[in-house]
């Protein structure tokens, strides 16, 4: 599956975003999606992720309250909206899909297989 993720910008502190991540070559109904980040000098970070049979979303907390996971298995596309942003969430956001893997390695980016480019989320003060 290919990924290609867009939706980033500069915002400042308090507005909102919602990235989208569009797959081809497959259908995603059947993968876990997942949303991850790297900010400046940082390791990539689990964010949040969408369970492929349950629908149930997994979210880290730091974001959660403030983002939410949603997949359209139609479009072939998850979204991250993205609420009340904070400087701190200045990242690269990356989705990440995985057609297998138990429920426990959800969070963890070495159980995705597949990668969308990044896009540059800025959050201005």
């Amino acid at each position: 599956v290919q990924l290609q993720a867009c939706g980033g910008g500069l915002v400042q502190a308090g507005g909102s975003l919602r990235l989208s991540c569009a797959a081809s070559e497959a259908t995603i109904s059947r993968y876990d999606m997942g949303w991850f980040r790297q900010g400046p000098g940082m390791e990539r970070e689990f964010v949040a992720a969408v369970r492929w049979n349950s629908g149930s979303t997994y979210y880290a907390e730091s974001v959660k309250g403030r983002f939410t996971i949603s997949r359209d298995n139609a479009k072939n596309t998850v979204y991250l909206l993205m609420n009340s942003l904070k400087p701190e969430d200045t990242a690269v956001y990356y989705c990440a899909a995985r057609s297998t893997g138990i429920l426990s390695t959800i969070r963890s980016a070495a159980a995705y297989a597949h990668w969308g480019q990044g896009t540059q989320v800025t959050v201005s003060s």
